[in-house]
């Protein structure tokens, strides 16, 4: 498995959410939910219906860590999901296959994919640049690196910094502004 990097700027955040509203309403709520919870795409797809209908927050145990998670379903997402989700059973998958089945990682990952490559994006992007580029703008925005090392559940805020790519950025800022 390749790491994948966080998308760093909004713009491609944006560009990425125009592209995927042309192919769907589950394509673009993908993606939405990926970069505005920070969850991995095993939990994202594991969501039912009921998970989100009339909630203020999601609640979920974590499909790696076995550890449970609750957060805030923001503004943004709020009404996608009361769109999204009209008219379906609770017990449903949030995310179907065009099958009828849950949406499974190689098709998301697909999605994703194919999405970034329409931006032309260069970075080496997957499902898990949702969760990365969650993390890298919320450290941007609250510069909080405790709180989001909470958020992932990592065990320190040093693993937190290299995940989201910010030790790296750092490097290459000290190397790009050293001159000799």
């Amino acid at each position: 498995m390749t790491t994948v990097e966080p998308i760093r700027n909004k713009k491609d955040i944006q560009k990425i959410e125009k592209i995927l509203a042309k192919q769907g309403q589950r394509e673009l709520l993908l993606f939405v939910i990926g970069t505005n919870c920070g969850l991995r795409i095993s939990d994202i797809l594991n969501l039912n219906v009921g998970d989100v209908r009339n909630k203020t927050h999601i609640q979920i145990t974590e499909k790696k860590t076995g550890k449970f998670k609750k957060f805030p379903i923001n503004t943004k997402l709020k009404p996608m999901l009361e769109e999204f989700i009209h008219g379906r059973k609770n017990d449903e998958p949030l995310f179907l296959s065009r099958w009828g089945h849950r949406l499974d990682r190689v098709t998301a990952y697909f999605i994703i994919k194919n999405a970034c490559e329409q931006a032309k994006l260069q970075e080496k992007i997957g499902t898990h640049s949702m969760r990365k580029s969650f993390g890298y703008h919320h450290y941007q925005q609250f510069k909080d690196v405790v709180l989001l090392q909470k958020i992932f559940n990592h065990s320190s805020p040093q693993i937190t910094l290299r995940y989201i790519g910010i030790e790296q950025d750092e490097i290459d800022y000290s190397y790009n502004n050293f001159v000799l």
